[in-house]
């Protein structure tokens, strides 16, 4: 069963957010639909902070460490000697290393994303009814 609750402006749609909360619903049950993003929403469900960023740095450290290994793996598989240089010189290394770590942490946080947020969900790409420019508040019961 589920109890869904209509408004027309914003203010009575977070006052009635407020109160459905502070009743002692679990936030895993309430579910708002709005015509526009209300900034208040996260402060007034007290959302959980994201995990995402576990993705990233883990994507970014594998990335450094790809970046790094393939360009020393590179030098000594096909050792050039120019100009005297030693064959493992950091410093053009470590832009290889940066550029690794920029592409794989933004990869890793896309799939991230995409895991967390449990895309792509085909059941719940259309809503199961249009409510125009109204806010609402749906509350699932047990």
């Amino acid at each position: 069963m589920r109890e869904e609750f209509l408004f027309n402006s914003e203010e009575e749609f977070c006052a009635k957010l407020r109160e459905v909360s502070q009743s002692g619903v679990d936030r895993r049950k309430i579910r708002t639909i709005t015509p526009y993003f209300v900034y208040e929403l996260d402060e007034i469900i007290q959302a959980p902070a994201s995990n995402l960023k576990f993705f990233t740095l883990f994507g970014a450290v594998l990335g450094f460490i790809t970046g790094m290994s393939l360009t020393i793996y590179t030098v000594l598989s096909w050792p050039l000697i120019t100009g005297g240089k030693p064959f493992i010189s950091l410093p053009p290394f470590l832009i290889i290393g940066f550029e690794m770590t920029i592409l794989l942490g933004g990869v890793t946080s896309f799939l991230g994303f995409l895991l967390i947020a449990r895309l792509p969900r085909i059941k719940d790409m259309a809503p199961d009814k249009e409510y125009g420019n109204q806010f609402v508040i749906v509350v699932e019961k047990e």
